[in-house]
């Protein structure tokens, strides 16, 4: 079983990119956007909690993410393997996911980060939000969320690298060759 952490900056076409993947390897994909959405859009208490931070453009608190994401791996497996899209998203979150892994008997396989420089995210996040119509993605929001990412998020890079799972590629160009170069790195599992 192979877990993926695919990993990058709002707007780094983490979601496109997980599609791909799941679409080629057969693994199931967690987003925890997907699944606050989802929450939000029921109105459940968590939704209601997470809507709060969300609004205010900051990360949802960890055991609270942990609780949930432990929820939804146990429902998908046993699979082929995972993408954890938009998690972990502190050291805090990726040590806590290590142990919930472990627990399970698994690890992270590798983390695919996708660099893409901050003025192509911006620019992506907008156009976004204007063909979605996601609320957050709008240039005040957008502006914080690439500030929490950039103090609070980017931090797991040496993490990953000090535990050997980390394979940055480059997330903008054509996105087959954004592919292919994901794709090298999980054959190469």
């Amino acid at each position: 079983m192979k877990n993926i952490v695919i990993f990058g900056a709002p707007g780094s076409g983490k979601g496109t990119q997980s599609a791909l993947l799941v679409e080629k390897y057969g693994f199931k994909h967690i987003s925890t956007g997907d699944v606050l959405r989802a929450e939000i859009k029921k109105g459940t208490e968590l939704g209601k909690t997470a809507q709060g931070f969300i609004d205010n453009g900051q990360l949802i608190p960890d055991d609270l993410m942990i609780s949930i994401l432990a929820g939804v791996y146990d429902s998908l497996c046993p699979c082929e393997g995972v993408i954890f899209d938009g998690f972990p998203r502190t050291v805090p979150q990726a040590e806590a996911l290590k142990v919930m892994l472990a627990e399970r008997g698994t690890e992270v396989a590798a983390m695919l980060e996708l660099d893409v420089p901050d003025e192509m995210l911006m620019e992506r996040l907008i156009n976004r939000g204007k063909t979605s119509g996601r609320a957050d993605d709008n240039e005040e929001t957008i502006r914080k969320r690439l500030n929490v990412y950039n103090t609070q998020t980017a931090p797991l890079i040496a993490w990953y690298e000090a535990e050997g799972k980390r394979n940055a590629v480059k997330g903008y160009g054509p996105l087959e060759e954004i592919n292919a170069a994901l794709c090298q790195v999980i054959d190469a599992l």
